[in-house]
Order: structure tokens, then sequence, then C-alpha cells
């Protein structure tokens, strides 16, 4: 059993960590094993997240004064949270495809950028494009007219030379 010197440090902790984010998922992990739940610490780990089984009451505890106080009342059954202060989608993305293979593991609620959402909008997270593909078709809607203008430009000086070129050809231009 722990001291209480310890779970006051347990709680402050978790504090500090739910004070400094804006994405979470609160996630069930009943009938999970050892060697799932290492393969989902790592799965998180590389999608740029943390991840933390947790008590139910102290959870709710340090969510007190916290964007996620509305998602960790009154939780029941086992539970764990993930949460990253980058990429929500990324996280979002791993932790389902990771569900999707092993069916113990559940959602029961999440926080993105500061508003709380529901399990079918964790769905929905995961099914968006990442930041990178994001940025790189925003980039490509920006640069498309500019695009389109250089070659328009480009367009009448090839013309231009090519009239010129089939005019030398068939001596037209003469002195």
């Amino acid at each position: 059993m722990k001291k209480k010197e310890d779970k006051n440090k347990d709680l402050a902790s978790l504090q500090q960590d739910l004070a400094n984010l804006n994405n979470l998922f609160v996630t069930g992990y009943e009938k999970t094993k050892v060697s799932q739940d290492f393969e989902l610490r790592k799965v998180v780990r590389a999608a740029g997240g943390k991840y933390r089984v947790v008590k139910n009451n102290l959870a709710e505890i340090a969510g007190e004064g916290t964007p996620s106080a509305a998602v960790l009342k009154e939780l029941r059954g086992m539970t764990s949270l993930a949460y990253t202060s980058d990429d929500p989608v990324g996280l979002a993305k791993a932790l389902t495809a990771y569900a999707k293979t092993n069916p113990s593991f559940t959602f029961k609620a999440g926080i993105v950028e500061g508003r709380a959402i529901d399990v079918k909008a964790i769905n929905d997270l995961a099914m968006m494009p990442s930041k990178e593909v994001i940025f790189a078709k925003l980039l490509y809607v920006i640069n498309a007219p500019a695009q389109q203008l250089v070659t328009a430009m480009n367009a009448v000086g090839r013309n231009l030379a090519v009239v010129v070129d089939q005019g030398v050809k068939e001596n037209k231009f003469s002195e």
C-alpha cells in the first residue's frame, strides 16, 4: 500500500499534467494483458503522447479546475489517460488502430483543444488527415494560382519564340 506522501506526489504530478494539456483521451482497459499494455504504451509514445493508468477518484480530484474536469467526473471501471500537447489527430489514429486489434481497449471520452468530445467524435477525429497532409493541401491551394500565373506568363514568351522560329525556318523574315 502506498504511503500518503507518495499518493500526494502522484496527485500533484497528475494535476500538473492535466493543467498543461489540451488533448486528452479517457480510455478503459479492462481484461488487458501485460503484453498488450506494453504494446499500447509503445503505440502512444510513437504517436507523441503519454499514457497513464489512474485511479478514478484521483483523476477526478486532479482534474478539478482544469478543462478536463468535465470528462473526469464519475468515472467507472479501470481507467487510463492518453494525452498529448501536440497533434491530437495522430494520437487518436494510433489509439483507434490499437482499439480495433484489441477490443478490450475502449474509449470513454476525450478533450481536444480544450473542448470535451464523445466517443463518436474521437472516431471522426481519427478519420481526419494528419496535420502534415492538411498543411500540404493548404500549400497547394495557396500555390496553385501563382503557378497558373507563371505558366500563363511563360506561355506568351514561348508562343512568341515558336512564331519567330517558324518564320525563320520558312524565310518569311528577310532584311
